[in-house]
């Protein structure tokens, strides 16, 4: 059988819902909640605080660095623990350097997600805010982009996928563009264990942040942050504590090298075990396949949705330049009535807004079944 249109349902707990909002917060399979609760056994056993249970943890979270830079091919020290995609861009807005004449470049105002928007529109007091204009989908012209860069530009921040429209932009064109000029951060909070291989080094980016919950299957309260080896030297540490810096000449501080300069305070070790799971989870069934049976359910889903009358789709046509969401709104419904009435009927969706507009979108991830999306246009004609 083609393993990227394997059943795996049964390795995920079991459930009468059909979950297809994994674009918010995904399944975790079975074996990483098995972990989980392996790990606090093993964890009160030898004491929490012993000595014994310090180079445990170490462990585990050395482990989750290298699984996690093997996805998206680093180097495990770059590989910063976070409890949310939205620490990672605190940690770029917050911790970089601007002066009056600075300016950074955004995408779309609006039209992007809370957390890659309000985090820059804070600074706007400050440094001068570049938005880049967009099409329908999402996407803008890399002309637009190389006119916009000047000397006094500090960042480019862009999402990699987008969380409305599912539309994948050009990240490894646009590193070739900002290379050794200008910092470039991404928010990958919709791409890393979606859209099959990343690889930062070829994308050429700075920062990339996203979190453990969304593809990755991870448990919520649990992130990642991509932090170049070069470049932190232009991020100042937001936060501080003992496990991130040194003191010296009796009342000064050194920050440690990666990852812990970015890192105080105990972290989420039992989310941080269940993410490494999930991640080898992904890593076993393969990238590439997770990324093939992805196009295959939300092609197979627009498809279905185009037959309905009054649908309207949005995001790319193209399968190849848009993640497995599908956006889409059914001509004289209200979007948060469809999706109340749909979860009553255990199918889970989520309404969101593509501008003013508001939007029901679908998410399926490789667990999600080819019976389980025909079910689901089923109950929608029937709305």
């Amino acid at each position: 059988m083609n393993l990227a249109h394997k059943d795996i349902s049964d390795d995920f707990p079991k459930s009468d819902q059909i979950y297809l909002n994994n674009a918010s917060v995904s399944l975790m399979p079975s074996q990483s909640i098995d972990t989980m609760k392996e790990f606090l056994i093993t964890y009160n056993s030898i004491g929490p605080d012993s000595k014994l249970s310090e180079s445990f943890v170490t462990e585990k979270l050395r482990n989750v660095r290298k699984t996690i830079a093997k996805i998206i091919s680093c180097q495990p020290d770059e590989v910063i623990l976070t409890q949310s995609t939205t620490d990672g861009i605190n940690f770029v807005s917050n911790g970089l350097s601007f002066d009056d004449n600075s300016n950074i470049i955004i995408r779309g105002m609006s039209h992007e997600h809370h957390a890659n928007f309000y985090p820059w529109i804070r600074l706007k007091e400050r440094i001068s805010i570049k938005n880049l204009p967009i099409d329908n989908n999402g996407f803008f012209k890399l002309d637009d982009l190389e006119s916009f860069v000047d000397d006094n530009t500090k960042l480019v921040a862009l999402s990699h996928a987008l969380y409305n429209t599912g539309s994948i932009l050009p990240v490894e064109e646009i590193g070739k563009i900002l290379q050794n000029k200008t910092p470039f951060f991404i928010d990958g909070a919709q791409t890393v264990g979606c859209i099959g291989d990343i690889d930062v080094s070829k994308i050429k980016c700075d920062f990339m942040s996203f979190n453990g919950s969304k593809w990755l299957c991870g448990p919520m309260g649990t992130g990642l942050f991509y932090c170049n080896r070069k470049s932190s030297e232009l991020l100042e540490p937001i936060t501080i504590g003992g496990e991130s810096a040194i003191p010296y000449d009796d009342s000064k501080l050194a920050f440690k090298e990666l990852p812990d300069k970015f890192q105080t305070g105990f972290r989420n070790y039992v989310g941080i075990v269940g993410l490494e799971s999930s991640a080898n989870y992904l890593l076993n069934f393969g990238i590439k396949n997770i990324r093939e049976k992805n196009k295959y359910l939300s092609s197979l889903f627009r498809e279905e949705l185009s037959k309905i009358p009054n649908i309207i789709l949005y995001g790319p046509d193209d399968q190849d330049v848009r993640t497995s969401i599908v956006s889409f709104n059914i001509k004289g419904f209200d979007s948060q009535e469809i999706v109340d009435k749909l979860e009553k009927q255990n199918i889970v969706l989520a309404v969101r807004e593509i501008m003013e507009i508001k939007i029901i979108r679908a998410s399926p991830h490789f667990f999600n079944t080819e019976s389980q999306i025909l079910q689901v246009i089923d109950a929608i004609k029937k709305l």
